[in-house]
């Protein structure tokens, strides 16, 4: 049987290949543009899933990079090590909070994910432990699209909520926004306690959820709900790493010290694939023996890759010396300036502002593709989905690109916000 697709033989994200237009073809980037094979040139709103954060081809990354390749593109990093690796090892453990200090490199925020929930549940196996199989995570949330980590995600309205059978059974619970969700968290702890492996949460925001944002204390609550019933937390900060949410990680606003922390995205700059898992000295402890049975049975074939490596290392170069979280804040102030007055637009549920992110979402669901149409017509890449429409623009954007952004989003969605039925 033979399809005969737009696309030919790419098989695309997210996408019902049958009815979808064909792709914009993007032939180069730089700064916060793409430039597509037609001619036109896009503002790009979303940093390309979240990860140029100090826009598209910086000359000290591509460089780095470049210097990298001709030294040693890749090596296997079972039974060998090189300094990028060790370097960025070592960059990162200084710059998180408290001890974790250990530091597992992979490939994608979907892995990071599925080596943190691994680590959670052998440690308590290495420490003679049974019975303890599930992981308490939260509605609204997204952790990645491989099979542990699709387990965390919101079991109902989530995007991969038709794998329900396929998938470990977890716990859920809403965020504890108030005492009566407070409550019924700690409730759920302590009946499944002998059960759970780790609590995982997104800190600050819930991402590919719907941008859902919670405040420090929030955060802080489940932390100190986990800490009471002896399970560690695993952070996943593989959107809001880096910048993004106004300080370098998320936690850093709640003071708290997860037990396991993800990374990605952002990581190297939106140059190419790498993730990170990071431990606490007591969780790495529990792998630390003479027991070869006892080691993190993980590795990815690519994991550690120099290139990639490289280009983190030039990443964190740039937060060091080039004024990042400054200008997340001054972003976060333009869109709140910009987007906030669309609360009075009827069909606008909600308009939410947190650092370098803007969202307006709306009172239901608007046709996607009919809006998205719309944004491309005004010059600019952002890519709407669920109910809402929102900015994640490169930390480096200027303010003439940043206005741009902000005043096709609002056109849009006074022209199109469905109304109320």
């Amino acid at each position: 049987m033979t399809l005969a697709t737009p696309a030919g033989h790419l098989w695309r994200p997210y996408t019902q290949m049958r009815r979808a237009a064909p792709p914009l073809e993007a032939v180069a980037t730089h700064g916060t543009r793409i430039r597509l094979a037609d001619g036109r040139e896009l503002v790009d709103g979303i940093a390309s899933w979240w990860t140029a954060v100090h826009g598209y081809n910086h000359p000290h990354i591509a460089g780095t990079v470049a210097e990298q390749l001709a030294r040693m593109p890749h090596v296997m990093f079972g039974g060998l090590t090189h300094a990028p690796a060790e370097t960025l090892a070592r960059r990162l453990a200084a710059l998180l909070p408290g001890d974790l200090d250990h530091v597992f490199l992979s490939d994608s925020g979907s892995v990071a994910v599925e080596v943190a929930l691994k680590m959670a549940a052998q440690m308590w196996i290495n420490r003679g432990v049974s019975g303890r199989t599930k992981v308490l995570a939260f509605r609204g949330g997204y952790h990645g699209d491989t099979m542990g980590a699709m387990s965390v995600c919101d079991p109902e309205e989530g995007m991969h909520r038709r794998f329900g059978a396929y998938l470990p059974s977890q716990i859920f619970c809403d965020l504890p926004r108030s005492a009566a969700e407070t409550a019924a968290l700690d409730a759920a702890l302590a009946a499944h306690r002998d059960t759970l492996a780790a609590v995982i949460v997104e800190p600050l925001v819930q991402g590919a959820g719907g941008m859902r944002t919670h405040p420090p204390e929030v955060l802080a609550t489940v932390a100190g709900l986990a800490r009471r019933h002896g399970l560690p937390l695993i952070a996943d900060e593989i959107f809001t790493g880096f910048g993004r949410t106004g300080t370098l990680f998320a936690c850093e606003q709640a003071g708290i010290v997860p037990d396991i922390l993800c990374l990605s995205k952002a990581l190297t700059g939106g140059t190419m694939a790498l993730a990170a898992t990071i431990a606490r000295t007591e969780v790495f402890a529990a792998f630390w023996s003479e027991d070869p049975a006892a080691a993190l049975m993980h590795g990815p074939t690519f994991m550690a890759n120099p290139l990639a490596c490289a280009a983190a290392n030039a990443s964190l170069d740039l937060f060091e010396t080039e004024p990042r979280l400054s200008q997340a804040r001054a972003i976060a102030e333009r869109l709140a300036a910009g987007l906030e007055p669309l609360w009075r637009v009827p069909g606008v549920a909600d308009v939410r502002v947190l650092g370098a992110i803007g969202a307006v979402q709306f009172a239901r669901a608007p046709d996607l593709a009919v809006l998205k149409a719309a944004l491309l017509a005004r010059g600019v890449w952002v890519r709407p989905f669920g109910d809402i429409v929102y900015l994640t623009p490169a930390l480096t954007i200027d303010a003439a690109d940043l206005d741009r952004l902000i005043e096709a989003v609002a056109g849009v969605v006074t022209e199109l916000a469905p109304s109320s039925p």
